[in-house]
């Protein structure tokens, strides 16, 4: 038997066999997603009586709809001075995934990730049937809201799951993977819409596989970073043995060593600071802050109107998620050419091994934390203001899609006042954003001396 010591922040592991239930998993997430996209289409409508109709009685005495499916519009006449409530309920669901995101991610890291991944993703099932079968708008509105704090929360925690799986090697790839599905998720539930025409049946078809992938997901084992991190290093040797098995790596022993310097997790307020106080990172965090918002609002502007198009509906709404299929493999191809992404640095950071740079490192850690935490709040601002956009058509039919053609462009441009990152060695402390290349590089040759010695 040939014995390996390692470190679980450095060991590259092969794809580990169960991750493939996260891939077909995000369709179900696609689904949650773009559910209001169909549930919350308004069709073609006559009104038998002209002038202003001030209440929902007198509208459902006067409307005749001509299409032929059903949705929370046509149920509860969501249309003229109502029609508001259909982009209100789908600011609501981006409004719980900015909740589930802050409150998730520090669960996952105090309870595991497993526990807290399971039970969001069991609540998010519940409440997906609450929406099913609501009686009317307002319970509706209310387990939407509900389902964004659990899916996105889930989503979030199931992502950090499938890198902490596998190797640094992979990360890139799972990542692109998710996102992959995701995609053909949109497209699979435009399918279902156009078969299912009846909303509330839509709604309990697009939630059910929840309950499939939930009995499926008690065979994942727990993060074994996680179990490292929290110093059940016993439980995650068990995990990688057992994922080096499943491998085929049965001549391998995982024998993992003690974790010098680990970063201390009881304050974050230095990160959060740093965010504010040190020139540099304000300026960059400022900038990300609107990258990450105008993604949000352009992606989700432009997919959940996608009925708003003309058009067939179903097509339209397919053609929102196939059309991302061909940009996968061209992001990765320009990623490796001209920003290179080490998700190392941005969440699972390798621990520190130099003595005198506990404390230095330990900031660094927590201002890389926080400022991703901020940036992915600010994102979802992008998604709750999104569905409202396109009632500035109003204004003229243009002005919609001018709004996120310029949002995007102006985007593009503020990116290239980020340094580059590609082949450069990455600042793991504060002083180290104002120190020149070499600089960095000499400290990196010191630290790795100092622990040979």
């Amino acid at each position: 038997m040939i014995r390996k010591q390692m470190s679980v922040c450095e060991k590259e592991l092969t794809v580990y066999h169960k991750l493939p239930l996260f891939f077909p998993f995000k369709v179900f997430v696609a689904f949650q997603s773009m559910l209001i996209v169909l549930v919350g289409a308004i069709p073609e409508y006559h009104l038998d009586q002209e002038g202003i109709l001030s209440n929902t009685e007198a509208l459902a005495k006067h409307v005749r709809f001509t299409s032929n499916f059903t949705s929370i519009a046509t149920e509860w006449y969501l249309i003229k001075h109502e029609a508001y409530k259909v982009s209100l309920a789908s600011s609501l669901y981006f409004g719980g995934l900015l909740i589930g995101n802050i409150l998730f991610g520090p669960l996952s890291d105090k309870l595991g990730r497993k526990p807290v991944y399971l039970s969001g993703l069991f609540m998010d099932v519940i409440f997906g049937y609450v929406s099913a079968f609501a009686p009317n708008y307002e319970i509706f509105a209310a387990s939407r809201f509900f389902v964004g704090v659990t899916n996105g929360g889930m989503s979030l925690v199931s992502f950090v799951l499938t890198q902490e799986y596998v190797g640094k090697s992979f990360w890139a790839m799972t990542g692109s993977l998710t996102n992959l599905t995701f995609a053909f998720g949109i497209a699979v539930y435009a399918l279902l819409g156009y078969y299912i025409r009846d909303w509330r049946l839509l709604a309990f078809v697009s939630n059910s596989p929840g309950v499939f992938f939930f009995l499926l997901s008690f065979m994942l084992p727990e993060s074994p970073r996680w179990l490292y991190s929290q110093g059940r290093t016993a439980e995650a040797e068990h995990v990688l043995q057992y994922m080096a098995l499943r491998n085929g790596k049965e001549r391998l022993v995982v024998k993992l060593k003690p974790c010098k310097g680990a970063i201390k997790k009881d304050d974050s307020t230095p990160g959060l600071l740093n965010l504010v106080t040190h020139p540099v990172l304000r300026w960059r965090t400022v900038i990300l802050m609107y990258i990450w918002y105008v993604c949000s609002f352009v992606y989700y502007g432009l997919t959940l109107n996608a009925g708003e198009l003309g058009g067939n509906l179903y097509l339209n709404v397919a053609l929102s998620g196939l059309v991302e299929v061909p940009a996968f493999p061209l992001c990765m191809f320009f990623i490796e050419k001209s920003c290179q992404y080490n998700p190392s640095r941005l969440g699972i950071m390798q621990m520190p091994s130099a003595k005198g740079y506990r404390r230095e490192f330990s900031d660094g850690f927590l201002t890389r934390n926080a400022g991703l935490g901020v940036c992915s709040m600010v994102c979802r601002f992008g998604g709750i203001l999104a569905p409202f956009v396109p009632s500035l058509k109003s204004l003229g039919p243009s002005v919609p899609f001018g709004v996120f053609g310029i949002s995007g462009l102006s985007a593009g441009f503020l990116t290239l006042l980020l340094p580059e990152t590609l082949n450069k060695p990455i600042a793991e402390t504060i002083e180290d954003l104002q120190m020149p290349v070499y600089q960095i590089l000499k400290n990196k040759k010191v630290n790795q001396l100092e622990e040979k010695f």
